[in-house]
């Protein structure tokens, strides 16, 4: 075996280990499903990626711009589904906890405003000019009823407004007729040179405007939901701490994330990251909760094995396995055969999961929180 070949193999086992050997531990077997992007705009029809590509924009160099979208009708049902055929050993169904884009932006106001101004709508009304999503919203009430689909705060939108704004008052051409096509995410896989994500609202340091952003998302979420959202995670993983504040002081008690906290970049000074343990909490008495598994075969092209190897990895350390499985997984709107190859795929990730640990424990990002918490006080 080459030297390429052995690092290529040793280097996960050791990045495991290191994300699980310290922090809150238990000996439940405990297996929490964070999904990210739920409620936001991405690719719109595969009419839009067909005339993007034709213009010459690489959007089939992007997996989300290739697969992802809002959940139509069908791709809940067929979601919601595969959930409701397994149980833990408690009874409880698996349970999506869906990290929630609450708007998306208004193209029509701000085009109106020549760029100037930002506007946005609930993505309820964005579900309503949709072909297939008249009743989404109806289905995501049934998930959240039926106990498969919890939504939590993943930001107001999905979108770096001030970056976005000046590439539209520039007239970018790319994003422009994005625009025009009522979207904006071509994001560094699509433009690799650029410096900072499209999608990454929260990479700036504006954060007057971004703590704006964070009360009328979290006063959105509560007004569609019905209650707070008690998690939050940042779109790319990228925060100041100083929102925190904001965040603490609207009820959001459990930080979502990866091992490491990306710090928005300032200029040209190489950008910064905040390590964090699961259970670790900051001076708001808000709790981390490091997601250690992943379940991303949109993304990666891999099966429920390497998943597997994750949780056990998990499990040995005494740690609950925290699985990123992001929506692009579970849609099939733009192309069907990403939805029904990966719904067989995420099929079988769960029955195996309760065949090899039939002890496992179904969880939402905040219950886990709340026992973190209550465990740990």
């Amino acid at each position: 075996m080459s030297s390429k070949s052995i690092n290529s193999f040793i280097k996960p086992i050791i990045s495991s280990n290191l994300v699980n050997c310290k922090g809150w531990k238990t000996n439940r077997k405990i297996v929490v499903f964070e999904s990210d992007d739920w409620g936001s705009i991405r690719m719109p029809s595969i009419e839009t990626f067909n005339t993007l590509k034709n213009k010459g924009i690489n959007v089939d160099k992007s997996p989300y711009c290739k697969f992802d979208s809002l959940a139509s009708e069908d791709d809940l049902e067929l979601l919601f589904t595969t959930l409701l055929k397994h149980k833990d050993c408690r009874g409880n169904n698996p349970i999506i906890t869906a990290n929630t884009v609450v708007a998306n932006p208004d193209f029509e106001k701000i085009k109106s405003s020549n760029y100037t101004n930002y506007f946005y709508e609930p993505f309820t009304e964005t579900l309503k000019n949709y072909p297939k999503h008249h009743k989404s919203f109806e289905l995501w009430k049934e998930g959240i009823n039926n106990k498969v689909f919890f939504p939590q705060f993943h930001g107001r939108e999905h979108v770096n407004v001030g970056m976005w704004l000046d590439l539209l008052r520039k007239n970018d051409p790319a994003f422009v007729l994005a625009f025009e096509s009522k979207m904006w995410g071509l994001s560094n896989d699509v433009f690799p040179q650029m410096g900072k994500s499209i999608q990454a609202t929260f990479d700036s340091n504006n954060n007057t405007l971004l703590e704006e952003s964070i009360q009328n998302g979290l006063a959105l979420f509560e007004q569609i939901f019905g209650y707070k959202s008690e998690s939050f995670i940042a779109n790319n993983f990228i925060w100041d701490s100083i929102l925190n504040q904001s965040l603490a002081s609207s009820g959001v008690k459990y930080l979502q994330g990866m091992k490491y906290q990306i710090l928005p970049k300032e200029g040209e000074k190489k950008r910064e990251l905040l390590r964090h343990y699961l259970g670790d909490r900051n001076q708001y008495n808000q709790t981390y909760l490091i997601r250690n598994c992943s379940f991303e075969p949109s993304v990666d092209g891999l099966g429920f094995e390497k998943t597997l190897k994750e949780i056990a990895n998990a499990f040995f350390w005494r740690k609950p396995a925290i699985i990123s499985i992001h929506r692009i997984n579970f849609i099939g709107c733009i192309n069907e055969k990403n939805r029904t190859t990966n719904l067989k795929k995420f099929d079988l990730l769960l029955q195996n999961i309760l065949e090899l640990w039939p002890e496992t424990e179904f969880m939402t990002s905040t219950t886990l929180g709340n026992l973190i918490c209550k465990i740990n006080p």
